[in-house]
């Protein structure tokens, strides 16, 4: 199979023996792709490789052999936000989820659509933590594993003043009591949830809560296996200043 003037998001790139990358991609006709870039490491060839960065928007063609494509040429469509502190963290979280979540050869069309919107937000410097909890909502939903924000799992109206998990296979379930701390833990408000679906940022109070019921939700979709960039964010929230004020990611 050939690719040609294929769009594509770069999520990773490794080194390959001494002159090549192994660079993984998403694209909208095919899902995640492994590319084989081959050469590109030498002195005349950081044009090409400074394309081939996490972040970058390219346009590629390919040649498909087995798992892996073969690069055959690819160019920049734009330039990659340019992030530091938080944001790039959150730029490598974006990048190792959908890297673990999105299925080779695929066609993901929708989740194109919502890493290029979530991409350019981090660029315009919106809220980390909203953006992120936008995006691991649209990609649930891309996945076809998301969920519906204005009912329960069994099918009754959300209540704003209610706490919820998210179960992924069932959907919302209320907590019914607080027995103690560990049924709250995961838990949302129902004011979250409905806030989420009507795509309206939630009360700072609630976003934490969203986070870590979300969280729940992506564990079990990525297995016993966890992400690096959750290891990242909790060795930050136990050092220096962050002690008091965790990462807003």
């Amino acid at each position: 199979m050939r690719l040609t003037a294929e769009h594509a998001f770069v999520l990773h790139a490794r080194p390959w023996r001494e002159t090549s990358l192994l660079v993984e991609v998403l694209t909208p006709a095919h899902g995640r792709v492994g590319v084989l870039a081959r050469g590109v490491q030498g002195p005349k060839r950081h044009v090409l490789r400074a394309a081939l960065q996490p972040l970058q928007w390219i346009r590629l063609d390919a040649v498909q052999r087995g798992e892996l494509a073969r690069l055959v040429t690819a160019e920049a469509v734009d330039a990659a936000p340019r992030l530091v502190g938080e944001a790039l963290l959150a730029g490598f979280y974006l990048n190792e989820l959908t890297l673990r979540m999105a299925p080779r050869q695929d066609p993901q069309p929708d989740l194109f659509r919502a890493y290029a919107i979530a991409r350019e937000r981090l660029r315009a410097s919106e809220p980390l933590g909203w953006t992120l909890r936008r995006y691991e909502r649209d990609l649930l939903e891309a996945l076809g594993v998301g969920f519906d924000w204005a009912v329960d799992g069994d099918g009754v109206v959300i209540d704003p003043a209610a706490r919820y998990r998210l179960d992924p296979e069932h959907g919302a379930r209320r907590v019914l009591s607080d027995r103690g701390h560990a049924d709250r833990t995961g838990a949302a408000t129902g004011r979250a949830l409905l806030a989420i679906g009507a795509d309206t940022e939630p009360v700072p109070g609630d976003m934490a809560g969203l986070r870590r019921a979300l969280r729940e939700v992506l564990s079990h979709h990525l297995g016993p296996r966890g992400l690096k960039s959750w290891e990242m964010l909790g060795d930050l929230a136990r050092v220096g200043p962050l002690d008091a004020v965790p990462p807003r990611v």
